[in-house]
This record gives C-alpha cells, sequence and structure tokens, in this order.
C-alpha cells in the first residue's frame, strides 16, 4: 500500500513539473514575459549604477590579452552586465565574463562577446591594417597608448573600425587608412569623436 502511494506521489509531482514546464514555454512562445528574467526586482540608486560603470570598464580595460584585435563593450541594466564585442582570443571571452562576475554589486553577467574565427588571412589583414593606420603621422599619437583607441576588428575580410578619436578628420584618416590594404572586402567605420 506505501508503495503504491509513494509511485502515485511520485508521478503527480512530475506530471505537475512537465505541466509548470509546459506553461512556462506556452507564456514565452506567445510573448509572455517570465517574470523570473526581468530587470532587477529592487532598484538601483544613480550613483550605485554609475559605481558599477566605472567599475566594469576598469576591470576590462586591465585585462592582460586585451588589445587592439578585440573590441569589448558592456551595458549596465541595474545590478546586471550584459557583454558585447569581438575577441580574438577565446580566453579573453571567459576572462571578461569572470572579472565582471567579481565586482561587488554585480548580480548577473549576460556574455554576448564574439569569438572571431581562426584565420591566417584576417591575422595578415590584422597587422597590414596596424600599420597602415597607426604608422600615419596623423595616427602615431594613437599608437603610444597601452590600448591604443582605435580597435581594428576583422572578421573574414571585412573590417571594422570601433574606438574613440579627438577629431573628424582622425576619423577620416584612419578609414582612408583602412582602405588602403589590399584583399580587404569592405571597411566599416564606427570610431566616435571625443568632445
Amino acid at each position: 500500500m506505501n508503495t503504491s502511494i509513494r509511485t502515485t506521489a511520485i508521478s503527480l509531482a512530475l506530471a505537475l513539473g512537465f505541466l509548470g514546464a509546459v506553461a512556462a514555454g506556452a507564456r514565452g512562445a506567445a510573448g509572455i514575459p517570465d517574470s523570473r528574467n526581468n530587470a532587477p526586482q529592487r532598484p538601483v540608486p544613480p550613483r550605485g549604477e554609475e559605481r558599477l560603470q566605472r567599475a566594469v570598464r576598469h576591470e576590462l580595460l586591465m585585462l592582460p590579452y586585451y588589445g587592439v584585435f578585440d573590441n569589448l563593450e558592456y551595458r549596465v541594466v541595474g545590478y546586471r552586465v550584459e557583454l558585447y564585442g569581438q575577441v580574438v582570443r577565446p580566453t579573453l571571452k571567459s576572462d571578461a565574463e569572470r572579472v565582471v562576475q567579481r565586482i561587488e554589486g554585480v548580480e548577473r553577467v549576460d556574455n554576448h562577446i564574439q569569438v572571431l574565427p581562426v584565420s591566417t588571412f584576417d591575422d595578415q589583414i590584422r597587422f597590414a591594417e596596424y600599420r597602415a593606420i597607426y604608422r600615419h603621422p596623423v595616427m602615431t599619437k594613437y599608437a603610444i597608448q597601452p590600448v591604443p583607441p582605435i580597435h581594428i576588428i576583422v572578421n573574414r575580410g571585412n573590417v571594422t573600425l570601433v574606438g574613440v578619436v579627438d577629431s573628424k578628420m582622425d576619423s577620416q584618416v584612419a578609414y582612408l587608412q583602412a582602405n588602403s590594404v589590399p584583399n580587404v572586402f569592405s571597411v566599416t567605420n564606427k570610431l566616435r569623436i571625443e568632445r
């Protein structure tokens, strides 16, 4: 008798768990947000969010293998940090997530960083782009920084320039120099001008 009650209880628990999973999936499929995945439940004081932004920026810039061929971006939403960008080394993706997760006040990290494919063709373009941009007389002022502000992202022969420059002219010079490199399919200029 006890065995049949236990079996019935286990069957009932499994059925309820299955129905709960089906209902949650139906809510998601119907476009109804799941309240467990929403933004933080408690409000973040403005100074707290500013502190988190500064801490995340500092930790990402201090990563030892973060370089000119990588692009790391982030967004702070309450106590959650979303990471974006492109990196050459897979370890940099996991390192970025690890250092951000350890920041006091960060409850969750969503890592959307793309690891660029391994390609000797892209590596040749990266180095040629670096030489073309940073050896230009107007651009040498950017080359002396520990992490140069113009990041060169190469993905299957397509080049994207990301970062910050001092003037519109510097942005145009970087774009023209990037276009001068042979074997490049396209160049996209996403450089921002610092004011």
